[in-house]
């Protein structure tokens, strides 16, 4: 991995959260939003592991990147489907072979424990947690004095197991302010106001080309979606015209075929005939 020479490590990110530095993070999906976030000195990506292959690390440059590990099983493939620590300890090593640099990892203590054992920088969850929502719901978590203490103790725990850093989602700003300052993990906060370590945002937000409901913290920089829509229509225009020509026959025209001179065609006719 020499080429990425220039990525920041763990320390690094370590020593930015000490220095009081604030640290930027998206989350991307395809290779040209890497590289855009790359050209842009964004610190942090979060790529999904289905995602991650060698051409989003080449992408990604000298981005920190998170690689996403999924909660269960996601498909057939011995590095996706997740159950146990070691499954999770696998796949680990296969994403870092290809240039994952820390792994999000929202499973149970014992599997992030095993996963800290082996030196892999782990990135745990609190707050709304996705995976769990069945337990919560789609609300703000640590609204309460009880909640709180809750999310305090898990964020605890997980700094015991050597976890590197959590994903903070949609928490009170001041409890997000709170944790930030006395725990020494990094604080990714995704809606856990401005006091978090790093702010963390989905690039379909930031774009404005999301279909998902759109979520409190999100901004939206850049309306791509008019333009995404309009090009969607171009192409249903192009693929009906193209549609219409093939009916018609006016596809392919002369200028589309390869020509065969007549003597050449002759000549096969009589071979086929014979002569």
């Amino acid at each position: 991995m020499s080429m990425y020479h220039n990525r920041p490590h763990v320390e690094d990110i370590r020593n930015m959260k000490k220095n009081g530095e604030k640290i930027s993070m998206l989350f991307v999906t395809t290779p040209e939003e890497a590289a855009a976030a790359n050209a842009a000195g964004i610190h942090m990506l979060s790529i999904e592991s289905r995602f991650f292959d060698a051409e989003m690390r080449e992408a990604a440059g000298n981005c920190f990147v998170q690689v996403g590990l999924p909660y269960g099983a996601q498909d057939n493939s011995d590095a996706n489907a997740l159950a146990t620590a070691e499954d999770y300890l696998r796949a680990a090593f296969h994403y870092t072979r290809l240039g994952g640099d820390c792994f999000y990892c929202a499973a149970s203590y014992d599997i992030q424990k095993t996963l800290c054992d082996n030196h892999v920088p782990v990135v745990g969850h609190a707050g709304l947690i996705p995976s769990y929502i069945t337990w919560t719901g789609w609300r703000a978590v640590g609204k309460t004095a009880d909640e709180a203490l809750a999310l305090w103790k898990h964020v605890q725990k997980m700094e015991t197991l050597g976890v590197f850093a959590v994903e903070l989602e949609v928490v009170p700003d001041r409890i997000g302010k709170y944790l930030s300052e006395n725990s020494s993990m990094i604080m990714l906060g995704m809606g856990a106001g401005k006091y978090a370590d790093a702010q963390y945002l989905f690039t379909e937000d930031v774009c404005g080309y999301g279909k998902n409901h759109k979520p409190r913290h999100g901004k939206v920089y850049r309306n791509f979606a008019p333009e995404y829509q309009r090009l969607q229509d171009e192409r249903i225009a192009a693929f009906k015209e193209f549609k219409s020509d093939v009916r018609n026959g006016t596809y392919p025209a002369t200028e589309h075929t390869v020509a065969i001179e007549d003597r050449e065609l002759d000549a096969f006719i009589n071979a086929m005939n014979g002569s």
